[in-house]
């Protein structure tokens, strides 16, 4: 039996996390609440994209372990486990041959394209698709509370040439 409640999300909920896989990627989260996240893309074959709203699926697998997985407009599948513990996360990232032919085409603000994803989707080809699974620190860790629209509210490029060290640890 668990020595932790793996229903109550209170502890990751509201966080705000900066990492950076392994590969030299470097990407930015917010749980928005128990059922959206909020991202941004700061470097890698995507950089530059960012997200808000994005439904996802959240469920706690220890005492500081979470596990967060959704399907993106553009037919990417992700899951990502936050060990907050450690400060390390694994993600897998599963890829549309699409995506990997051309990932410029998602380099956007998200949210004013669904349209345009969803048609780049339905053309593909999904496959064969691409898997990246790959371990990242977590550098940064912040408290924002839920439901908190200033987290991630411009695309990266709009960021202090200092970002994510201008933030307070």
């Amino acid at each position: 039996m668990a020595d932790f409640n793996k229903d109550d999300l209170s502890g990751f909920t509201g966080k705000h996390l900066v990492y950076t896989y392994d590969n030299g990627w470097n990407y930015e989260l917010y749980i928005k609440n128990e059922n959206t996240i909020d991202y941004r893309i700061h470097s890698g074959m995507v950089g530059g994209r960012w997200v808000k709203d994005q439904h996802v699926y959240i469920v706690r697998v220890g005492k500081e372990i979470y596990k967060v997985s959704w399907t993106e407009p553009t037919g990417t599948d992700v899951s990502l486990i936050a060990n907050l513990g450690d400060k390390l996360f694994h993600g897998t990232i599963f890829f549309p041959r699409w995506v990997m032919n051309n990932p410029e085409k998602t380099v956007c603000f998200q949210n004013d394209h669904l349209d345009k994803m969803e048609e780049y989707r339905s053309a593909g080809p999904a496959y064969p698709t691409e898997v990246i699974d790959e371990f990242a620190t977590i550098t940064y860790v912040n408290d924002s509370g839920v439901n908190n629209e200033s987290v991630i509210n411009c695309p990266p490029d709009q960021l202090p040439d200092n970002f994510p060290d201008n933030l307070k640890k």
